[in-house]
């Protein structure tokens, strides 16, 4: 069954603005991974500082799969918009801090049709 991976990142909020734009400006990225499912980006309402990243993939080896390649090329590609080989400084990350949760989908439901 499926597995569901939630990045909980701390974002003060100067940097939730920041940290929107970055997102949207990858919207695609993940999309066409082999074994991707589903994603959502969720914006705290009232009470904390937290963002959700929540992403569902097919199984653990999709989710590795991605990590190892499309998301770690990603994020060394952020530094210096080059692979990282000069030409500018990497951004300052817009998150304090962040912790990944793994879960497996154990029952789920659709909306009706």
């Amino acid at each position: 069954m499926s597995v569901v991976k939630i990045n909980v990142l701390t974002v003060p909020a100067e940097q939730r603005e920041v940290l929107e734009k970055r997102f949207s400006a990858r919207a695609g990225s993940v999309e066409n991974s082999d074994g991707f499912e589903w994603f959502e980006l969720l914006r705290p309402v009232e009470g904390t500082d937290q963002y959700l990243v929540y992403t569902r993939w097919r199984d653990e080896a999709a989710f590795q799969a991605w990590m190892e390649g499309p998301m770690k090329a990603a994020h060394q590609g952020a530094a210096g918009g080059e692979g990282g080989h000069g030409g500018g400084e990497r951004p300052k990350p817009a998150a304090s801090g962040s912790t990944l949760w793994s879960f497996e989908v154990v029952q789920q439901a659709a909306p009706k049709q």
